[in-house]
């Protein structure tokens, strides 16, 4: 897409919480959303219909999980299946991100910044966009 800004959802996907960052390719910029619950394998997808209907992203972007040397982990799979079912239900292109030490840094920023009692997932989301805006940069 040429010309005017595009929005991006990110997701961090997690078997119990689902942390959510938007953010829009002219400034590349990314900002912690929402954290959406997962229950039974089950995201709840009437919170994510809402946000997508929200922002009306043009596209998505889903952590990967991946060891410390690139080797998918046992979370890689429910990762990647969350990102099929989000472009089977929203028909919105989805893109895979390595997702290495964001929730760790995550955890650091907050802590340094005092907000150690903010939610940690939305604020991986919005590492794992920044990381997508460096390595691609536009939608």
């Amino acid at each position: 897409m040429s010309g005017g800004a595009s929005v991006l959802l990110a997701f961090d996907y997690g078997s119990r919480r689902i942390g959510v960052a938007v953010g829009e390719t002219v400034t590349r910029s990314a900002r912690p959303l929402a954290t959406v619950t997962v229950r039974g394998n089950r995201p709840d997808w009437g919170t994510v219909t809402r946000l997508i209907g929200d922002w009306c992203p043009s596209r998505l972007v889903v952590g990967l999980p991946v060891d410390m040397d690139g080797a998918e982990q046992e979370a890689s799979r429910g990762a990647r299946r969350f990102g099929r079912q989000l472009e089977g239900r929203y028909r919105l292109p989805v893109d895979l991100v390595d997702e290495r030490l964001t929730t760790r840094i995550a955890r650091q920023q907050l802590a340094e910044t005092g907000r150690w009692r903010d939610p940690v997932d939305p604020v991986a989301a919005q590492l794992i966009l920044e990381g997508w805006f460096s390595e691609r940069g536009t939608a």
